[in-house]
């Protein structure tokens, strides 16, 4: 629905059937010229015509014609060059059938009724559907390249239909490679998936901007890239020179964009791959957001322990407050209970051994109600302490199905209660008090068994002692 737009009701539409004519003539008389094609025979009376020069572009013409649009839509070669023969114009305007009809806003406070369809061409059809043949012969027959009549160019509708030899002809035929959509997206911003890279190797080929914004958002093709984990796209963007911090209007770079984004499982490894890409380049691992998130404050709440690993060891503050006044470790706790297949414990594991501030005491039976059917992350929050309060409340935090299937884990931790920690277990907060803040360093350099320095940050064991 359009701007400013809403739907009429069917009763009113019947009334007001007659005066459909005279609605669709006013809505195209101060856009497109008043010719019509009539039929698709008349296309002959053209052959004897000289062919007009390339220089010389047309009006278009806006066609209804059922026969050349079934033929356009199916990449039908043979019916296409016999409505199109040589000496005629393929330079039309597509208004396909259908539609409903809306009140829609006209200027100066007066409203119409109308129909409102999306207007198309036929480079629009062909290269949107990857029909290369066809879109070569209208070109030949001097379809204007750049045409937009919906906002975007055929050049857009390839790009976003991941159709690389279209866009190839289409640019070899002069197609702006900066052609801006009514939207305000280029037509580099609109390769968004794997599919779309070699329309992106021709686009910058032919002079796309490689920084080029969007309108809305601000966004530059490597912000796109990166937040939907394209990882080839990305190398590509910067080899060409992409600038890797360049703030989006919400103050996101592509690091900060692509950490934001929600990561299925199978999504994580192309996550943290084209995340270590940026920072290889250069990207700032301490650029916040508006609400000051920093790329390891939403690596923790997308449950990326990579990639949270990976921010640690190249510096990231584990303490950083966003403006709520929230820590990375609060974000992984809020979310655990619900991403449990992306391994909750290894980000709270990795977050306490970079020396993560520590869940208050009196709000640890809020937190095992919250994470409990994680027992590996609740068994890496409990080992931080060398001494726990446990009472009714923690048991009562466990909903009887979570103790069930997990009694063993959860039996160890009820029986803090009655016996103190075991002096193992103490030595080894003793040890890390001591390392604090180094303990990723130090521990893996220490001449100790492999056990022991798994046991001093925090390995699970499936028991607490």
């Amino acid at each position: 629905m359009s701007r400013g737009s809403f739907v009429f009701s069917s009763n009113a539409l019947r009334s007001l059937q007659l005066d459909e004519e005279m609605l669709e003539r006013d809505k195209y008389k101060h856009r497109f010229a008043s010719q019509h094609l009539l039929s698709y025979t008349l296309k002959k009376e053209a052959l004897g015509r000289t062919p007009p020069k390339s220089s010389s572009v047309s009006k278009p013409t806006v066609c209804r014609d059922v026969v050349i649009q079934n033929a356009l839509y199916t990449g039908n070669l043979e019916a296409t060059q016999q409505l199109f023969p040589r000496g005629s114009t393929a330079n039309l305007i597509i208004e396909p059938q259908g539609g409903e009809m809306r009140w829609v806003a006209r200027g100066k406070g007066l409203w119409s009724l109308a129909y409102e369809q999306e207007l198309t061409t036929p480079l629009h059809i062909t290269a949107g559907r990857g029909f290369a043949e066809c879109l070569k012969v209208l070109l030949q027959r001097g379809a204007s390249v750049d045409l937009s009549p919906g906002g975007i160019t055929a050049l857009h509708e390839s790009c976003a239909h991941c159709e690389p030899e279209c866009t190839r002809i289409l640019l070899m035929h002069g197609a702006n490679a900066n052609a801006v959509t009514e939207d305000g997206l280029m037509s580099l911003h609109l390769c968004s998936s794997p599919e779309s890279l070699e329309c992106a190797k021709h686009l910058i080929q032919y002079g796309a901007a490689i920084n080029g914004r969007t309108l809305d958002e601000e966004d530059t093709p490597l912000h796109v890239a990166a937040r939907n984990g394209l990882v080839d796209h990305v190398e590509l963007y910067l080899r060409y020179g992409a600038t890797v911090d360049k703030k989006n209007d919400e103050g996101l770079t592509p690091l900060n964009a692509a950490c934001s984004q929600p990561q299925e499982p199978q999504d994580l490894q192309r996550y943290f791959n084209l995340c270590k890409m940026l920072m290889k380049a250069g990207a700032d691992i301490h650029t916040s957001d508006q609400d000051k998130h920093t790329p390891l404050h939403m690596a923790c709440k997308n449950v990326n322990a990579h990639l949270v690993e990976l921010l640690l060891a190249s510096g990231a503050k584990v303490n950083d407050m966003d403006y709520g006044g929230e820590a990375p470790m609060h974000n992984i706790l809020k979310v655990a209970c619900y991403k449990l297949t992306h391994s909750p414990e290894r980000v709270v594991r990795a977050l306490l051994n970079y020396g993560s501030i520590r869940v208050w005491p009196g709000a640890l039976p809020m937190v095992l109600r919250h994470c409990s059917q994680s027992p590996q992350t609740i068994e890496v929050l409990l080992n931080a302490y060398s001494h726990l309060k446990v009472n009714d409340t923690w048991i009562e935090s466990v909903p009887p199905e979570v103790m069930k299937e997990h009694k063993e884990f959860y039996e160890s931790v009820f029986s803090l209660a009655r016996t103190p920690r075991c002096l193992q277990h103490l030595s080894r907060c003793k040890l890390r008090s001591l390392l604090e803040g180094r303990l990723n360093k130090v521990v893996p350099r220490l001449e100790l068994p492999t056990f022991v320095k798994n046991y001093l940050l925090l390995d699970y064991r499936g028991y607490v002692h």
